[in-house]
C-alpha cells in the first residue's frame, strides 16, 4: 500500500493493519488528517499516527484483531466531545462516527436501536413523534454521539442515576480486542462468549465472587455508585449482574474505549413529560444558592442547574440569554435554573405551588416566577447547555480551559463549593467558574491557564491533589459524568483503594491482554500522567481564536463527511501557527497546501456552524478572511468589473445556460471540464444536466408591481440568481408567482428602475473580493434611495441567502430587510382566496432561513399549501452555496446524502425551499424538482 510521506513523519502503524481496509481512501496518514483528528473537546493533545474511517463492525473487528497481534495502540473516536482526554490518542485512531449513524425505532418508540455515530439529538428527533426520548440528557446532546454516551455512561441535567446509560441500555453488540463480536440480545450470548473467550469468562466469574465475598468492597461500591460516578470502571456491575454477557456489557458501559468497541446498542426509552414550568432564580451569592438546594430537591424539582458569578458575567455578553441575568452588575451572585415536569395540569400545579413557595421564601435579587413560557425556558437552556464553551471561549488568548467534574452528597455541596473557592484563591485561579447539576450534587469547575513550564504545572498539580482530597473527604466521586479519561486516571486507586483497584487491573488485563485499547485512559499508575500533553494553543485569526474545540459545530457542517469540519478547520489553523512558531517550515508548507482544498475550497461559508457554537464562532468568516487575503489581484479586478456591469453579466450568464440547454449535456460538460483543468476547479463551474436554462430579465418588473391603485408596502428586489437560473420544469419562477399573489391579495410593491444591475453582494463576500462588494453595495443603496424618496419602506428579497446578504449591506443604513417568506406570511396569506391543497410537500429549510428565523414562516405557508408538510429529520445545509456546488459537486453530494435518502423515502407530491441555488442543489441530490414555496402557494391560490 502506498502511503504519503507527511511532514509529521511516516506513520508507524503497520501496513498489515492498514491494508485490511478495502478502500484506501478511508486510510488517512497525511499530516492534515492526523492534525485534524488530534484534538477533541478535552485539554489534551495527542496526534494519531493514522486514522481509519471504519466501514462497519466487521472491519473494526479485523482491525482490532490485527492491532492486538502487533501490540498497536488503538483509540476509538466518534463525536470527540469528551472532556477528559479519552477520545484522543497517539496510535491508530478508528473513526466510528461517519459510517455508524443508523437509528431504528422499535416498539412504537419504547425502544431504539442505535449505532455509535448518531448524536443524542438525532436519536431524540426520531423518537419525538412517539413521545419518548433517551434517558441520558447530556448538555452536549447536539454533538455527542451514542458511542461516547455508552463509553462514558453519560447522564446529564435531569436523568440522574435513574435514567443514565447503565440503567437504560437493554442490549449491545460489542467487539473485544481479540475481534470476538457478541450480541447480548442473542439467547446464546453467554455460550458464545464462553466458547470464544474462556479465559475472560473465567476471570469475570472470579472477580464477581471476589467482590461479592468482600463486605468492605461491597460497601465501598454501594457508597460511590449511590451518586453519579464515572470514576474507573463500572464495577457496580459485579453486584448487579450474574451472567457473563450481561456482566460484560455493563462493564463496557463507562469503560471509555479501553475494553471493547460497541457497534450497536438497544436502549429502553423514557416518556417525554408533557408539561413543564421553569425559572432562573438569581441569589446574592453561591452559598445561598447551594444552601437552597436540599429543600428544592425534596420538592420534586426535575432539574436544578447551578451557575456561579463568572457564568453569569459571561452570559451577560451573549445574545439571547434569559432576562433574569441581565440589568445588573455581577459581583458574587449565583443562579439556579429550576424546572418541574409533570404529565397532568393537576400534578404540575402541585409541584409549581411547592416550588414557588420555596423560591418566594428565598433571598433573591428579584422575584423568580415559575412559568410555562417556552421562549424563556428555551433561552435558559440554550445558555446552560452552552455554558462551558461560552465561559471557556471568554478566556485569554493562548490559554487552555481545563474542566473538572466532581460529585458530593447534596447536603455537603455548599461547603464543598466554599472550599473549592478557597482553593481557587490559594492557587491564583481567579477566573475559575463553578456550574453544574446541583440536584445530584454534581458540579463542574473550570480553570484557565497556560499549563506550560514547571511553575504552572506544579501549581496545577498541587491544586489537583488538594481538590482530590477535598472531594474524597466529602465521600464524593472524582468524576461524575465526564469519564475518568486521562485527567483522573492516576487517582482511581485513591478513590477505590488497593483491593478494588486490583479488580480494575485484572479486568483490563482479561479483556485487553496487550493493553492496546486506549492506553493511558482509566488505568495509569504514573502520578504525573494527567499533566502531560496539555494543549498549548497559539493565537490565530480573531474570527476563531476563542474556539474551545467542543465539536458542537460538527453535525451541522456540510463538509463534515468530505473534508474538514469547522472545529478541524480551526485546529489545523492552530497547528499551522504552532509549526510556524517552532520553525517547522516543512509542516507549515504541507498543511497550507492541503488546507487550500480541505479547509478553504470545500467550506460552504454558510454560517450554520454559528447556530450551534456556544461561543458564536462563524468559521465561514474565517474562511472568507483567508479567501480575501489570498485573492489574486487579476481576479479581484475582474470581479470588480463584473460588479460594475452586473446587468450584462447576469444576462450573459442566463443566455449561456439557455444555449447550453440546447446542446447535449456531455458536450457542454466536457467543455467546462476542460476549462476547469486549465484554470482551476475553484474558478470554473462544472455544467451538468440538472442545471436549468436561463431565466428572464428583471428590468420589465420595474415600477409598481401588483394590485393597481394601491400604495406600495415595500421595495422589492428580485434576486439576480432567479434571473440567471430559470425556473424548475414547467414552473413559472418565484417572481411571477409573487406577482400573482400580490394581485390576489390586493397589495403592491415597488421595484427599482435599476433592478437589473443589483445584487445582494454575496458572490463577492463569499469569495473574498471586497472591492466588487463595495461597488455593488453602493449601487444597491443608490437604487433604493431613488426608488421611493422620503419613504423608508422595508426591502424584500425573494431568495433567503440574498435576504441575508442585503441585511448585512443595508442594516447599518437604517433599512429593514424582509424575506419574501415573512412578507407573504404576514401580509398576503390571510388575504388570499381559499386554497386547493395538494396532498404533501417536503421542505428544505436553508442555512439563511434557519439563521434568520424564517422557517416558521415557510412552515406556515406550506401548511396552507399541503395537507402534510414534511421537514426531513436529516435536514442540513445542501452545500450548493451559490456556485460552490457547481465548482465542487462532491460537496453537495456529500452534504445531502442522508437528507436525500429520507426525501426519497417520504416521496411527497411536491418539494420546496426558499432559495434558487439550494433548490438546484436539492434537485440534483434527490432527483425531485424543488421550487420556491411561494410558487406552490400561487398555484394553490390560483386553482
Amino acid at each position: 500500500m502506498a502511503l504519503s510521506t507527511p511532514a509529521l513523519g511516516e506513520t508507524t502503524v503497520s501496513s498489515t493493519i492498514l491494508d485490511l481496509v478495502g478502500d484506501q481512501d478511508r486510510v488517512k496518514t497525511r499530516s492534515i488528517d492526523r492534525v485534524a483528528y488530534a484534538s477533541d473537546a478535552s485539554h489534551y493533545l495527542y496526534t494519531p499516527q493514522a486514522v481509519v474511517l471504519a466501514k462497519d463492525a466487521a472491519e473494526v473487528s479485523a482491525l482490532l484483531t490485527a492491532a492486538a497481534a502487533k501490540g498497536q495502540p488503538v483509540t476509538l473516536r466518534s463525536g470527540g466531545t469528551s472532556l477528559a482526554g479519552q477520545a484522543s490518542g497517539d496510535g491508530l485512531m478508528i473513526d466510528v462516527r461517519r459510517n455508524f449513524r443508523g437509528i431504528t425505532v422499535l416498539d412504537k418508540g419504547a425502544r431504539v436501536r442505535v449505532q455509535p455515530g448518531a448524536t443524542v439529538r438525532q436519536v431524540n428527533a426520531r423518537l419525538a413523534v412517539y413521545g419518548t426520548k433517551l434517558g441520558p440528557d447530556p448538555a452536549s446532546e447536539a454533538a455527542c454521539t451514542i458511542g461516547g454516551v455508552i463509553a462514558n455512561n453519560s447522564s446529564g441535567m435531569a436523568c440522574g442515576t435513574e435514567f443514565n446509560t447503565y440503567r437504560t441500555l437493554e442490549s449491545m453488540t460489542f467487539v473485544l480486542p481479540s475481534g470476538t463480536m457478541i450480541d447480548t440480545a442473542d439467547p446464546e450470548a453467554d455460550r458464545k462468549l464462553a466458547a470464544a473467550e474462556p479465559r475472560l469468562v473465567a476471570t469475570l466469574d472470579k472477580l464477581l465472587k471476589r467482590v461479592r465475598s468482600n463486605p468492605a468492597s461491597v460497601a465501598k461500591i454501594e457508597k460511590h455508585f449511590a451518586l453519579k460516578n464515572t470514576m474507573g470502571y463500572g464495577i457496580n456491575a459485579f453486584l448487579d449482574f450474574d451472567t457473563p454477557a450481561e456482566l460484560m456489557a455493563h462493564l463496557i458501559i463507562g469503560s471509555e474505549g479501553t475494553l471493547a468497541f460497541v457497534a450497536e446498542a438497544v436502549f429502553r426509552t423514557v416518556p417525554i413529560r408533557k408539561l413543564a414550568v421553569a425559572t432562573l432564580a438569581v441569589f446574592d451569592n453561591l452559598d445561598l444558592a447551594t444552601r437552597a438546594l436540599p429543600e428544592l430537591v425534596e420538592s420534586g424539582a426535575a432539574t436544578l442547574e447551578l451557575m456561579d458569578s463568572t457564568s453569569l458575567r459571561v452570559g451577560q455578553s451573549l445574545p439571547g440569554v434569559p432576562d433574569a441575568i441581565m440589568g445588573f452588575d455581577v459581583e458574587q451572585q449565583a443562579a439556579l435554573l429550576v424546572e418541574y415536569h409533570a404529565d397532568t395540569e393537576e400534578e404540575l400545579a402541585g409541584l409549581r405551588s411547592a416550588g414557588q413557595s420555596l423560591l418566594d421564601a428565598s433571598t433573591l435579587r428579584a422575584p423568580a416566577i415559575l412559568s410555562p413560557d417556552a421562549k424563556n425556558r428555551q433561552a435558559a437552556w440554550k445558555f446552560r447547555k452552552g455554558l462551558y464553551a461560552s465561559v471557556a471561549g471568554a478566556r485569554v488568548s493562548g490559554t487552555t480551559a481545563l474542566l473538572e467534574d466532581v460529585v458530593v452528597p447534596v447536603e455537603t455541596l455548599a461547603e464543598t463549593c466554599d472550599s473549592l473557592q478557597e482553593l481557587f484563591t490559594e492557587y491564583g485561579y481567579e477566573d475559575s467558574v463553578i456550574f453544574g447539576h446541583a440536584k445530584d450534587g454534581n458540579i463542574h469547575f473550570m480553570l484557565t491557564d497556560r499549563f506550560e513550564g514547571d511553575v504552572a504545572l506544579n501549581r496545577y498539580n498541587s491544586f489537583n491533589d488538594k481538590m482530590v482530597q477535598l472531594i474524597l473527604d466529602k465521600d464524593g466521586n472524582l468524576k461524575a459524568e465526564h469519564g475518568t479519561g486521562r485527567a483522573m486516571a492516576p487517582f482511581v486507586r485513591a478513590q477505590y483503594g488497593d483491593e478494588l483497584y486490583e479488580v480494575h487491573l485484572e479486568l483490563k488485563a482479561a479483556c485487553d491482554p496487550r493493553l492496546m485499547m486506549n492506553p493511558g485512559v482509566i488505568i495509569d499508575e504514573d502520578h504525573a500522567a494527567h499533566i502531560r500533553n496539555i494543549k498549548l494553543n497559539e493565537t490565530i485569526e480573531v474570527e476563531a481564536d476563542h474556539c474551545v474545540e467542543c465539536g458542537y459545530c460538527e453535525p451541522v457542517c456540510p463538509s463534515k463527511d468530505l473534508t474538514l469540519t469547522p472545529r478541524q478547520r480551526i485546529v489545523v489553523r492552530r497547528a499551522i501557527a504552532k509549526a510556524e512558531a517552532e520553525g517547522n517550515t516543512a509542516l507549515v508548507a504541507e498543511l497550507e497546501r492541503d488546507y487550500e482544498y480541505n479547509g478553504v475550497q470545500t467550506c460552504a461559508v454558510d454560517g450554520m456552524c454559528v447556530t450551534a457554537c456556544p461561543v458564536g464562532i462563524n468559521t465561514g468568516l474565517l474562511v472568507k478572511r483567508l479567501r480575501r487575503e489570498d485573492a489574486h489581484p487579476v481576479l479581484e479586478a475582474g470581479f470588480k468589473a463584473a460588479a460594475k456591469g452586473w446587468g450584462g453579466a447576469t444576462r450573459a450568464g442566463s443566455l449561456a445556460l439557455s444555449v447550453a440547454d440546447k446542446f447535449p449535456t456531455a458536450v457542454v460538460r466536457g467543455a467546462t471540464d476542460l476549462v476547469r483543468k486549465v484554470v482551476s476547479e475553484d474558478l470554473m463551474p462544472r455544467y451538468d444536466a440538472d442545471l436549468p436554462g436561463g431565466g428572464e430579465a428583471r428590468k420589465p418588473m420595474a415600477g409598481n408591481l401588483g394590485a393597481v391603485g394601491t400604495e406600495p408596502l415595500a421595495i422589492y428586489l428580485p434576486a439576480c440568481v432567479n434571473s440567471m437560473f430559470g425556473p424548475a420544469g414547467d414552473g413559472e419562477g418565484v417572481a411571477p408567482a409573487f406577482t400573482k399573489l400580490l394581485h390576489a391579495a390586493g397589495v403592491s410593491v415597488y421595484v427599482p428602475e435599476g433592478i437589473e444591475s443589483t445584487c445582494c453582494g454575496t458572490p463577492w463576500t463569499s469569495k473574498g473580493y471586497e472591492q466588487g462588494h463595495e461597488v455593488m453595495g453602493q449601487r444597491v443603496l443608490e437604487e433604493i434611495r431613488a426608488a421611493m424618496p422620503g419613504k423608508n419602506l422595508p426591502i424584500i428579497s425573494d431568495a433567503s441567502s440574498c435576504t441575508e446578504g442585503y441585511e448585512h449591506t443595508l442594516a447599518e443604513h437604517g433599512y429593514e430587510v424582509v424575506d419574501l417568506l415573512a412578507f407573504t406570511s404576514q401580509h398576503l396569506l390571510d388575504k388570499l382566496p381559499e386554497m386547493q391543497k395538494i396532498s404533501s410537500v417536503t421542505l428544505h429549510p436553508t442555512c439563511s432561513s434557519t439563521q434568520m428565523g424564517l422557517n416558521p414562516d415557510m412552515q406556515k405557508i406550506a401548511e396552507a399549501v399541503a395537507d402534510t408538510v414534511n421537514t426531513p429529520v436529516n435536514w442540513g445545509c445542501c452545500g450548493f452555496a451559490g456556485d460552490r456546488g457547481m465548482l465542487h459537486p462532491e460537496l453537495t453530494e456529500s452534504a445531502t446524502a442522508r437528507e436525500a435518502a429520507e426525501v426519497r423515502e417520504l416521496d411527497a407530491q411536491e418539494h420546496a425551499s426558499c432559495n434558487r441555488t439550494c433548490e438546484l442543489g436539492m434537485t440534483r441530490a434527490t432527483g425531485k424538482e424543488y421550487r420556491h414555496i411561494v410558487e406552490l402557494l400561487a398555484e394553490a391560490a390560483g386553482k
